[in-house]
């Protein structure tokens, strides 16, 4: 139970404002409010956790945790919100390095790279807009909507993973954008350009919600604008080479394992999807949700990722000196980008560069908004802990990853998004399953419950369905330190990756197996 639950004591609790029912407009479906928490709840009392909230509000930092919003708050206006949130955290370097893997680390043609890159994206993105309709419907955040599938206790093992994706995410990209930064001046060593990026996306973070829709609203922009310079300049320069597309097995593999990462980038906002719809109208419209989601996720990734994979084509250049591969080599995405911008724009050009490092601040905001949240899912104790308490604590943990993992971005990129790709394509199946064949539909929820471990699925089907998950992505995984017999099967030499589908499909069919028997001996 939380700390507003009704074993906490709350003084002057009858001075709140009274709890209201809700109605869906497209149904009529009445929704109680039960369990949701007014924001004067936070303030109430002398304990140190009322005092630090009470200092937070005067500073205008968010105060609600995992707390269920009530109807009366869900009050954005805005339907463009959650769409530009989407837009400028994918508008950014990290989503271009992914494209540029294509051809230095899987050796993928052109062609074969931009319909990965287009089908994957379409797939990875599609669980994210689902997710997100959940959000005005019942005012739940995506991994306390998770105790609906998981359980009150299961869920924690997802929540766990959900804290290692979250900070490995922002490990990866600070890096990627120090390394832009070293591109720009080589005398800046990597642990700078990485405060740098941390401290800016704490004090975005810090102050929650609000302020991240804010500033994701508009960032966006110039890194657009920035985008359009380096695919202008790189198409003046005639470097651009249609590396022809491979044959057979090792094809195959390689094109698998590509998929396997832009899948992993894709989905990997899946895990904490509604917590940036929570405060839009309950009656708000789920296509229009899905479809503004949608939009925001496809047009950055798509169009970042190509142009990234079209630049990396000029590394093929064999004519004895090649300034792409010797960037990319030095100072890796930024160097490669670099050697595009630089030459022709000189000291403009270094201060795109150093635009498009900062862009990582908006990649970042998410992640760290998120694993703030995510932490209050394990105990009372830690929901008695201000969110943004957790949020500073999360960025210093994901320093001390980044700092030392500087130089080493290929490796630990391709290998994190394969395992996060993963984790996410399991809880996708497990939580979709349940969804539509035992929920069936939005009708067989009870939001009001989201506290009550006694009336929440026990959670035994769906962690052992997310083990035989886990067992089907190890046989079909194909990484440089394993290749599972599955894997082995699906491409040369070196396999290809099909983990991701193993993970789902194993968790998913088991899932249906074992609910049934679940819900007949708990009867929920």
């Amino acid at each position: 139970m939380g700390p507003f639950s009704k074993n906490h004591a709350i003084e002057d609790v009858e001075a709140l404002p009274s709890e209201k029912p809700t109605y869906e407009n497209d149904s009529g479906e009445y929704i109680p409010d039960d369990g949701a928490v007014h924001a004067e709840a936070f303030v109430v009392g002398e304990s140190w956790y009322a005092k630090a909230q009470r200092f937070a509000g005067k500073l205008g930092v968010e105060q609600r945790g995992i707390e269920r919003v009530p109807s009366d708050e869900r009050t954005d206006s805005s339907m463009t919100q959650f769409g530009t949130l989407w837009l400028s955290a994918n508008m950014v370097v990290s989503s271009f390095a992914i494209g540029a893997l294509a051809y230095p680390i899987f050796n993928l043609g052109f062609i074969d790279t931009i319909l990965v890159i287009f089908f994957v994206n379409l797939l990875g993105i599609t669980p994210i807009c689902f997710f997100s309709t959940f959000g005005p419907r019942f005012g739940l955040r995506q991994m306390v909507l998770s105790r609906f599938w998981f359980g009150y206790h299961g869920v924690k093992l997802i929540a766990l993973f959900n804290i290692l994706a979250c900070v490995g995410w922002s490990a990866v990209n600070v890096i990627v954008g120090a390394q832009l930064f070293n591109a720009v001046n080589e005398d800046m060593p990597g642990w700078a350009g990485i405060l740098v990026i941390a401290v800016a996306t704490l004090v975005i973070t810090l102050f929650g919600y609000k302020i991240v829709h804010t500033y994701e609203r508009y960032s966006w922009i110039p890194c657009f604008i920035i985008f359009l310079i380096v695919l202008g300049e790189f198409a003046h320069s005639g470097s651009f080479r249609n590396i022809p597309m491979g044959v057979g097995k090792s094809e195959a593999g390689s094109a698998l394992s590509f998929a396997a990462s832009v899948y992993g980038f894709a989905t990997g906002w899946t895990s904490y999807a509604a917590d940036y719809t929570v405060y839009q109208p309950v009656g708000r419209s789920r296509r229009s949700i899905f479809l503004w989601t949608f939009a925001g996720l496809s047009i950055p990734l798509v169009f970042t990722q190509m142009l990234g994979a079209a630049v990396a084509t000029a590394m093929s250049i064999d004519d004895g000196s090649n300034a792409y591969k010797d960037g990319y080599d030095s100072s890796g995405i930024g160097g490669l980008l670099g050697a595009v911008i630089i030459p022709p724009l000189g000291r403009f050009g270094e201060f795109c560069l150093v635009i498009l490092a900062l862009s990582i601040i908006a990649n970042n905001c998410p992640n760290i908004y998120s694993v703030s949240l995510t932490v209050q899912m394990f105990a009372q104790s830690t929901q008695h802990i201000p969110r943004f308490l957790w949020t500073l604590i999360g960025t210093v943990v994901y320093v001390a990853i980044a700092i030392p993992g500087y130089g080493h971005f290929e490796s630990v990129l391709e290998n994190f998004m394969l395992v996060i790709g993963y984790w996410l394509s399991i809880y996708e199946g497990i939580s979709l399953s349940e969804h539509i064949f035992f929920k069936r539909g939005f009708s067989g929820y009870r939001p009001q419950d989201y506290e009550d471990a006694s009336k929440l699925p026990p959670g035994f089907a769906a962690i052992l369905a997310f083990c035989i998950g886990a067992m089907g992505a190890v046989l079909g995984m194909a990484q440089v330190w394993f290749t599972g017999p599955i894997g082995k099967l699906c491409g040369g030499d070196f396999g290809g990756d099909v983990g991701f589908e193993l993970g789902f499909s194993f968790a998913a069919v088991s899932y249906c197996i074992l609910r049934p028997f679940e819900k007949r001996y708990f009867g929920r």
